[in-house]
């Protein structure tokens, strides 16, 4: 099983990996540039190459490198857009050199323009920037449905996929707190909640999950985070939700509001629940 949490590459991937070493992950989120602004770290070849020996000596699972906030892939505002298509197309060249093979990131928000609209400059920018030599799989994150987001349905998210070119270089992943926000009832219908993600997307597609418990009601489609069993889910349906042997071998990244002391107690508590 793979458990980590979100941690900075401000020093290096050796010291994230390290640091995550430390608090009893084996795998971990990274920002692949300034959450928000537009900054990114230099390459560094050789502390790639220290970390991917660390991961391997560790048996990490991949790592999940995370867009920034500020890119937009649906913005209506020409200079936002710009920015995103720059960003993405960047991200993408640079993640070939990455110890990692899993880009995440947020669909976008049509800012008033429509899903439609938002979904079609979405696809747009992905089939702009994809080659489909790219050895990154691209991740959708499923969202909770605030303001204008679009990917907070299953539908949507397939919509996306479907305009795609290059469509075996997609994926999803999936966040426990977002999905109870948006309205899927994972709490009483589980399997009935991973059924409609087949149907719709595909699960082959379902590649990392984002864990976390919800400081909002169900359906609320807000994005609040909180510690694990802290929230409105509860601790126990969020552990038959990764005992669930088809989410179980996946990469679960916790996103709760912690520092690396509080993820070292909730992964602690996850493996202990989990029996690994």
């Amino acid at each position: 099983m793979y458990i980590g949490c979100h941690l900075s590459i401000a020093k290096g991937f050796e010291s994230a990996v390290k640091e995550a070493i430390s608090i009893g992950a084996n795998t971990f989120q990274f920002f692949t540039r300034n959450p928000r602004g537009g900054s990114a770290r230099a390459a560094d070849p050789q502390d790639y190459a220290k970390a991917a020996e660390l991961m391997q000596a560790n048996r990490f699972g991949p790592l999940l490198a995370h867009a920034p906030y500020t890119m937009n892939l649906a913005a209506a505002d020409p200079k936002v857009f710009d920015f995103a298509k720059r960003s993405f197309k960047e991200d993408l060249e640079r993640m070939e050199a990455f110890p990692a093979t899993l880009y995440n990131f947020h669909p976008g928000s049509h800012v008033g323009q429509g899903v439609e609209k938002g979904i079609e400059l979405i696809s747009g920018i992905i089939n702009e920037t994809l080659t489909g030599n790219e050895t990154t799989t691209l991740l959708l994150e499923t969202m909770s449905g605030k303001g204008s987001e679009v990917g907070f349905t299953f539908e949507q998210l397939r919509e996306i996929i479907d305009r795609v070119n290059y469509q075996e270089k997609m994926g999803v992943c999936l966040d426990t707190c977002h999905i109870f926000s948006a309205g899927y009832d994972y709490i009483h219908q589980l399997d009935q909640v991973l059924e409609e993600f087949d149907k719709i997307i595909g699960l082959d597609r379902l590649k990392a999950i984002h864990f976390n418990d919800s400081m909002t009601p169900f359906n609320e489609k807000k994005d609040r985070h909180e510690k694990l069993g802290k929230g409105l889910i509860g601790l126990e349906p969020l552990i038959r939700f990764i005992e669930h042997p088809v989410i179980r071998p996946l990469p679960i990244l916790l996103e709760t509001p912690n520092e690396p002391e509080g993820y070292a107690e909730e992964i602690a508590l996850i493996k202990g629940r989990m029996g690994v």
